[in-house]
């Protein structure tokens, strides 16, 4: 099974330009593969491994195309793989997509973003806001880390 991600996806994990990466379509030294349901256009995984920005291990390829196909775990997974590289620009950009399916770890995950303002602006109102729509959507981590602030705040 030849694995495939997103030319947008492509550019983000890359560093390559889109304008690059259809350069070197043009030039065979990536191959295409058809488009997805959605219309993207879609690269062999196998081709941009020598290109991508952070080195990922050959067992995390099918999380990266499961990322790129919309399954928000491994959206919320893939963007720890890259938070743990420092690159939480690109971890960030994971961890919404998983936001907007209203995946409880990552908004969790984003909530710890903005409190310590990796990523994004240091932002302790809006990561409190995270953390209680975390809470609010069963996260046991988040349910505790509330729990933990409404007795400080009572003290």
């Amino acid at each position: 099974m030849n694995l495939a991600i997103s030319l947008d996806t492509a550019a983000l994990i890359t560093d390559v330009s889109k304008r690059t990466l259809w350069r070197r379509l043009d030039d065979g030294q990536i191959s295409r593969q058809e488009n997805d349901s959605r219309g993207r256009a879609m690269l062999t995984l196998a081709d941009l491994v020598p290109m991508l920005c952070v080195p990922i291990e050959p067992e995390d390829y099918e999380l990266l195309a499961d990322a790129d196909a919309g399954n928000a775990d491994a959206q919320n997974d893939l963007a720890q793989l890259f938070l743990d590289a420092n690159r939480s620009d690109i971890a960030t950009h994971w961890i919404q997509l998983a936001v907007d399916q209203e995946h409880p770890d990552a908004i969790h995950n984003l909530a710890m973003l903005y409190i310590k303002g990796i990523g994004v602006g240091r932002d302790r109102t809006k990561g409190l806001m995270w953390l209680a729509k975390a809470a609010t959507l069963g996260h046991p981590i988040a349910k505790q880390q509330i729990a933990t602030l409404h007795i400080e705040l009572r003290d």
